[in-house]
């Protein structure tokens, strides 16, 4: 018996609406008898419908998208999600790309991402760390800039002046959770 095919479809902004239309249309011109669909960008935000709709696929269906970057934020995070999806004999199909994780091509296809993104982080760390070095051996290297515990004394002021949290963020440049750290860290 096969399982169901369930789609998702998704676009960073409202304005995008007839890009969603025309993912939706595809996904169910390709079968798909469910399809999620959200207007969300997938780095700033959570994607409640994307999580719905890996919660939703069960064992021997099939999870489809039109395009990779619809369903992840990187080739590691569509890694992750096929991991899981694998995890509970879920197949995983890419459209636009051919894949489908069902098929011995489609795996490979996906380990080849895999490898080089990997690849590609470990390169970009080699030259990040020879970087440091050149910069140190040149005195040129002063590390990280100072965090937002170097403005506590400001946010103990601010706060003593009645302040709200909105209002030390907003003043110093920090986050709340920075203001709310500060005020534990000091004891306040």
């Amino acid at each position: 018996m096969t399982g169901a095919l369930v789609g998702y479809a998704r676009t960073s902004s409202a304005e995008q609406r007839a890009g969603l239309e025309a993912q939706v249309a595809e996904l169910q011109t390709a079968g798909a008898t469910k399809v999620f669909q959200e207007h969300v960008s997938s780095v700033d935000a959570q994607r409640p419908q994307l999580r719905a709709a890996l919660d939703w696929v069960r064992d021997g269906d099939t999870f489809i998208v039109t395009k990779p970057d619809r369903l992840a934020r990187s080739v590691t995070d569509l890694l992750r999600i096929v991991e899981d999806l694998k995890a509970r004999n879920v197949t995983l199909r890419i459209m636009s790309m051919g894949v489908d994780t069902s098929t011995a091509t489609g795996v490979l296809i996906l380990q080849v991402l895999g490898a080089v993104s990997q690849w590609e982080r470990e390169i970009m760390l080699e030259r990040q760390r020879a970087g440091i070095a050149k910069a140190k051996a040149e005195g040129r290297y002063r590390g990280r800039a100072p965090t937002a515990r170097a403005k506590t004394p400001e946010v103990l002021r601010l706060k003593a002046e009645g302040q709200t949290v909105a209002q030390i963020a907003q003043s110093v440049g920090i986050s709340r959770a920075s203001v709310y750290r500060a005020f534990v860290e000091a004891g306040a």
